[in-house]
Formats: structure tokens, sequence, C-alpha cells
């Protein structure tokens, strides 16, 4: 097949180069002329494992990169992977969403000879339900376009981790199709129906409403988040008890209507998923007059888990004047993604402690520089541990387990752990967040 994809952020660009790998003619469409130069001389503009390769492999064939939409008038389909920021209040912006579902119609009504089949738009961004049929369809529609004839519109969820985007494109739990109109549902299995083939057709297809499919994916993505905020409430009870919250945790695991996974107790979720989600549905259903109790506690929870990081390294030392070592900035490991990291809450708790900071991340340093400029930035985790009086692990990298030497050369060996990095050994003061 012919596709489209307005924006190339994480979610565009990967789901642009696996549906080139999968065979597809693919052409992502994108107002920055870096990205867009990027994608057509091999180059993945994102880190993301297996990305790189992707885009090495097909980048300038399969997959090409345009600023121009109406490049979208020689595919059967277009999605939307624009951004889907929060406002203050923590609802959906959908200014970019619909700005490009406008051009997509302004493109589409612009062709001379009108094509034989409706084109297919179809939402990949995350949007609380009835977005697509209330606020993007009559958008495009605004161009002169009849729905239908001209256009039709779908919601196809994804459902990739960053980190584990490109293997979660290839091997999906589900594939969730949302329309209505037989004709979207066809084109959708038609796009797929590589994917599918390859993984012998074990791949469960979701047939469903527009609205449902959008509502899937907030279910999915705050049933998650809900889930780690939980454990992360055992946890910290755990802590008090002198409990090991991990040991508790593999048991319950083996339970299969809980499950092993997101069972890792920690400083919290962060990312550009699931706070932006889970305050978006929470916004939305208070709108609609009814508050989500438990989706607030979750939200609450999850805000104070970098703080009771800090309250731990505070029952050591005090950190006023003193170097702080924080290891890991992104906010999971995999990515050099710095939305929401927990990251951030720690290092400006530290900045008002009066603490000396200097951090270390394998890949998101770069990103975390630009908004902390004034603070020190070590080239390796036994840089930064050297001459530390204490050091916070806030993000759970491979290469901080392996560490162990190097905390010899600090000044005052207290590690908090926020994420079961580190091995606990002699010769350090070391404390888990929830064990």
């Amino acid at each position: 097949m012919n596709v489209s994809i307005v924006g190339s952020g994480y979610v565009g660009t990967t789901v642009a180069a696996c549906l080139a790998d999968l065979g597809h003619e693919v052409v992502t469409i994108d107002i920055d002329e870096d990205i867009v130069d990027a994608i057509n001389n091999g180059e993945s503009p994102i880190h993301e494992p297996g990305l790189d390769e992707l885009v090495a492999e097909h980048g300038g064939g399969r997959l090409r990169a345009s600023t121009d939409y109406e490049e979208i008038l020689d595919t059967e389909l277009t999605m939307l992977a624009l951004p889907t920021p929060s406002n203050d209040d923590g609802s959906i912006d959908l200014q970019f969403m619909e700005a490009g579902a406008a051009s997509i119609g302004e493109a589409l009504a612009g062709t001379e000879n009108a094509a034989a089949d409706p084109h297919l738009v179809v939402t990949k961004s995350t949007v609380v339900p009835n977005t697509t049929e209330d606020r993007l369809a009559p958008r495009i529609a605004d161009a002169g376009l009849e729905r239908g004839a001209d256009f039709l519109v779908a919601s196809n969820p994804e459902f990739q981790r960053e980190g584990t985007a490109v293997a979660d494109f290839l091997n999906p739990d589900k594939l969730v199709f949302g329309t209505d109109d037989d004709r979207a549902t066809a084109l959708l299995n038609d796009l797929y129906a590589p994917l599918r083939k390859a993984a012998d057709g074990d791949v469960p297809v979701v047939e469903t409403g527009i609205a449902e499919a959008e509502m899937i994916k907030y279910a999915n993505n705050t049933f998650l988040a809900t889930k780690v905020s939980l454990i992360n409430d055992i946890g910290n009870i755990c802590k008090e008890f002198g409990v090991d919250a991990y040991e508790v945790a593999d048991a319950i695991g083996l339970d299969d209507r809980i499950g092993e996974q997101f069972l890792r107790s920690g400083v919290g979720w962060g990312g550009s998923c699931f706070p932006k989600d889970t305050d978006a549905i929470i916004a939305a259903a208070q709108e609609q007059g009814y508050d989500p109790a438990v989706l607030s506690a979750a939200v609450e929870l999850n805000d104070a888990q970098p703080e009771r990081l800090l309250s731990l390294l505070d029952d050591h030392i005090d950190v006023s004047g003193k170097r702080i070592a924080v290891l890991g900035l992104a906010f999971k490991p995999g990515t050099d993604d710095i939305r929401n990291t927990r990251a951030v809450p720690v290092i400006e708790g530290l900045q008002e402690r009066g603490a000396d900071i200097v951090a270390y991340d394998p890949v998101a340093t770069e990103n975390m520089r630009e908004r902390y400029p004034d603070i020190e930035y070590a080239d390796s985790a036994a840089i930064a541990l050297e001459g530390a009086s204490g050091a916070v692990v806030v993000t759970g990298w491979d290469e901080f387990g392996a560490l162990d030497a190097e905390f010899d050369e600090m000044a005052a060996p207290v590690v908090v752990d926020g994420r079961r990095s580190i091995e606990r050994r002699d010769g350090i003061t070391y404390e888990g967040l929830t064990w």
C-alpha cells in the first residue's frame, strides 16, 4: 500500500519505518526540514533501539519524508501522528491535530481529479473519545469535502513503549481498528496484513467503533499507570515494615489475575504517555461530571515518590553544599526522552536543598542540559560518583547494576536506589526506595 503519516515524532517515525519494513511505500509529512532531511538521508531523528537500522535501510527509498501535504494524494490512507500535549488543566490540546486534519482536507480538496475511492484518515495519536468524530472529521470536511464520498475516518491507537517501540509494533499483543465504515475496516486489514502474516495470524484484531478505540488506548495506559502506583503504594508500606517489596511482587505476580509485569516498584512513572493520558482522561471525565477517584489517587501517589526518594537521602546526609550524583535522566531505559522524567522533581528537590548536583545518563544528557544548563554533567557514572557525598538512582539503566568499585571513590558512599539497580554491598550505605 501507499501510506502517508503526518508527524515524524516518536510515534510517526517508528510507525513509518516499521510499515516500510513490512513492504509498504511510506511518506511522512513534517514541517521540520531537519527531520525531513534526516529521514531521506537514512538517519533516524530520534533515539529508539532498532529504529536506526530500519531508517538506514529504507530511508530515501520505501520510506520518504516531505514538507508537502500534497504527497498524501498519492496514498490510500493518511495517519495523523501529531502531538497531543496537555493544557494547564490537564485536558488535551488538540491544536496540532486539528491543524493537521485541516491541512489534509485542503490537500484532498485541491486535487483536480477526484479519487475513485474515498481517502482514509486514521487517528494514530492518543485522543479522548469522540475527538475524531467531533473535532477532526469536521476540520477535514471544512475544505468542502463530503465524508463517506471524499474521505473516511478511523482510529487505530498505538501501544508502543519507548525503548521497545519497534519490537512492540512488529510483535503486537493486539490491533485495534475503530471504524464506522466497512471500507475503512478493509483498508486497515490490508495495511496490517503483512504483519499478521509474519505472525502466522496470531495477532488478535479488535474491530470496534471509533470512540471505543479511542477509549481503549486511555483504558490501557491508565490501567498500567494505576498498577504501577498501586505497587509503589504497597512498596512504600513494605518499606515501613522492613519488608522487601520485590519479593512480595514476585509472589503476587504468579497470580494470573495480577501478572508479573509492571510490578517493579520505585520512583514512579513518567514519559510522554502515562502522565499526559492519565491527566487527559481525568479532565475529560470531570468535564462530564464524573470524578475518577482511583486515577486521581494514582497520579497523586506517583507525584509523591521522588520526594520519598529524597527523604531517604535526608535521613543519612544534609545535602546542602554537598556533591550529589543523579544517575539516570531519561524517563526510562532505552530512550533519550526526558518528558515527565522523575529526574526533574529529583533535581529540583536537590536544588531546593542546596545540593551541588552532578548528573549522568548514557543518552539523555544533552536533552536535560537544555533544561538545566547550570548543573554539572558527567561523561560516565564513575566520574559522577567520584567525590560525591551521596547518589540517587532515578533511571534503571543496566550499566548502573555493574557499578561496584566506583562507589569507593565517593566522599561519603550513601546510595538511595529508586529502581533496584544497585546491589547492596559492604562499604556503602544503601537504601532501596521500597525494599
